[in-house]
């Protein structure tokens, strides 16, 4: 059964190549796709994955958004958990000091040093001192930023010092930069302005088992706060569907081409019939053939992939996950094998006195 697949396959190499061929590009597609949903997707919660919570705290009013919770701290210290860390969160757009054209887009995390939210720092230092700050590495090796270096809010013009970085922290896109919460407050007010605002966080989060919540508050575990992140699911779901409908595309193309050579070759069939030789060990052919082309092209389409992603720009929001390529590779060849099922119909329909002539 084996045997005459691959010899059927080296007999015509050309025309087998070219299914490979296929293959190869729909399954780079797919991948290259996935990477970037993936990679997107990620890159909207790294920040919250890396809190390693179980619940968050907002204030009801905020319609499960972030941005709009308010939670003065009287109400926050009734919260009542296992672990609780109060957040302050707030856009903003920052410069370099020393060039103003350099400007990016940031999410600013105003947190309590000694909370379970304070990130690990992978160079440098924790946040100390007022004006102090700690990035997403991604300032370091997309945005040229060191250790050390000034940057200016492009709002009221604050100096924010870089003295830590650390590892998988964007939020909605952007990456984050962490301070206390009294650099937070001269970041959203300003320092120079008489304003003294009460102090107020935008969430509470809490790890493990809730003893008292109190009224005012909507609790959300996290994965349920993940998906009402703003265009986080209508993403994921787009993706979703696109990965969903090149996969069948794969299967229907690599169906088609099965079908057309099987067709090609009634009258070959039609003979083996005619020596004795079962429908069933025919069909088993073609369905094997099938899975040598499907492995074959997605196989090439996945070490394509693999290797696009090392010369990518960082810029790009591409990330690997082996587990989740794993599945699509299965899922296509899978796919593959039912689309090839058309052509084993054919074959046992084949009656050998016709087909021989």
């Amino acid at each position: 059964m084996m045997f005459l697949a691959i010899n059927e396959i080296k007999q015509s190499k050309l025309r087998y190549a070219l299914v490979i061929g296929v293959m190869f590009l729909i399954s780079y597609l797919v991948f290259f796709l996935s990477g970037l949903a993936y990679g997107l997707a990620q890159e909207n919660r790294m920040a919250v994955d890396k809190w390693k919570a179980t619940d968050i705290f907002l204030s009801e009013k905020a319609n499960d958004s972030l941005n709009m919770s308010m939670i003065d701290s009287d109400i926050a210290s009734q919260v009542k958990a296992k672990e609780k860390a109060v957040l302050a969160q707030t856009a903003g757009i920052i410069y370099d000091a020393n060039n103003e054209n350099k400007k990016n887009n940031v999410s600013f995390f105003g947190i309590n040093s000694n909370e379970f939210l304070n990130p690990n720092v992978i160079e440098g230092r924790d946040f100390k001192n007022k004006g102090e700050v700690v990035a997403d590495i991604s300032f370091k090796n997309q945005y040229d930023y060191k250790l050390g270096d000034k940057i200016k809010l492009a709002t009221n013009n604050e100096v924010l010092t870089i003295v830590g970085f650390t590892d998988n922290a964007k939020f909605n896109i952007s990456p984050v930069l962490y301070t206390s919460l009294e650099t937070f407050q001269q970041i959203r007010y300003g320092s120079n302005s008489n304003f003294q605002p009460k102090t107020t966080y935008n969430a509470i989060v809490t790890r493990g088992k809730i003893s008292q919540q109190p009224k005012g508050l909507q609790k959300l575990s996290i994965s349920k706060f993940i998906d009402k992140l703003p265009g986080y699911s209508a993403q994921v779901l787009t993706f979703g569907f696109m990965i969903g409908f090149l996969v069948v595309i794969a299967a229907v193309v690599i169906g088609i081409f099965i079908y057309v050579l099987t067709m090609q070759k009634i009258a070959i069939f039609g003979v083996m019939k005619a020596q004795g030789i079962s429908s069933r060990f025919i069909s088993n052919s073609v369905i094997a053939q099938t899975f040598i082309l499907a492995f074959s092209g997605v196989l090439i389409g996945l070490l394509a992939t693999l290797g696009s992603a090392l010369i990518l720009p960082e810029a790009v929001p591409f990330q690997t996950n082996l587990l989740f390529f794993g599945v699509i590779t299965l899922l296509m060849i899978v796919v593959a094998i039912v689309g090839a099922l058309f052509s084993v119909r054919a074959i046992v329909k084949i009656d050998p006195l016709k087909a021989i002539g």
